[in-house]
């Protein structure tokens, strides 16, 4: 396993340079046709390397999934987290690549080229950050926690949005800090480094398996919003440090 993680973080490596040389605080998009060409492209400079060079095992072909997975093995690969804000010149992009066994995240390997971090956990070993060990934030008080959700899909169902508000809405007025923002892995990354404190979401996709782990690893605690442990067929999760997922969930509970 410490092998293959290893080999496996130096591809990823590898995948963030090629895609630092797409990357440009000039680049914009002005119009659909460029957008999505290069939302394409962003994605198939990574996905194509990885595919070729990752070891044999299946692999999750769409990054925005949902439900139970296979039995076996398999690579789950969000090409580009945040591609919207490399096609647009911004920060806050990142590469992930989690090898998944029988339905459960074996490791992760979630890097920011751009900030040179790279984070990783396998199930049991802890997380790290560019090799020091991460614990989640020690914060017991929801009215002093940084929080937040995010889009895991280009567009929602109207319930969907509708929640998200009301979740919204009601944690601005229990938390010091409320934020909408993308990617949903680098938020995960957050909570599990301990720079915040709590992140929900109400869509589960499969390609949050990884940043999920990193939470766990680093002593988080992710339930659906029912309290119970999370999975990856949950409908929604909430990832916080144990000080405050009680008082978080206990929040957005009653804005449902």
């Amino acid at each position: 396993m410490t092998d293959l993680l290893t080999s496996t973080t130096a591809l990823v490596r590898e995948a963030g340079a090629r895609l630092l040389r797409l990357s440009s605080p000039d680049n914009r998009a002005a119009t659909s046709d460029e957008l999505f060409a290069g939302l394409r492209r962003n994605d198939a400079t990574v996905a194509d390397f990885l595919r070729a060079a990752l070891p044999a095992a299946a692999w999750e072909d769409d990054e925005h999934g949902t439900g139970p997975m296979p039995a076996g093995e398999r690579w789950v690969v969000d090409p580009v987290g945040g591609n919207l804000n490399l096609v647009h010149g911004m920060t806050g992009w990142n590469i992930g690549v989690t090898l998944v066994r029988d339905g459960r995240p074996a490791f992760a390997v979630l890097h920011s080229p751009l900030t040179g971090e790279l984070f990783t956990a396998t199930a049991g070993g802890g997380a790290f950050r560019n090799g020091a060990r991460m614990t989640v934030s020690a914060k017991t008080d929801l009215s002093v926690a940084l929080t937040g959700t995010g889009q895991a899909r280009p567009s929602h169902s109207a319930p969907v949005a509708h929640r998200i508000g009301a979740s919204i809405t009601a944690m601005l007025q229990h938390a010091l800090y409320v934020r909408l923002s993308v990617p949903v892995s680098h938020e995960l990354a957050q909570v599990a480094a301990g720079r915040t404190d709590v992140h929900w979401q109400f869509e589960n996709v499969r390609s949050h398996i990884g940043p999920v782990l990193l939470v766990r690893e680093a002593g988080g605690i992710v339930t659906d919003f029912d309290g119970r442990p999370w999975d990856v067929t949950s409908p929604g999760y909430v990832a916080a440090a144990p000080g405050v997922h009680a008082a978080a969930l206990n929040v957005l509970q009653t804005s449902l």
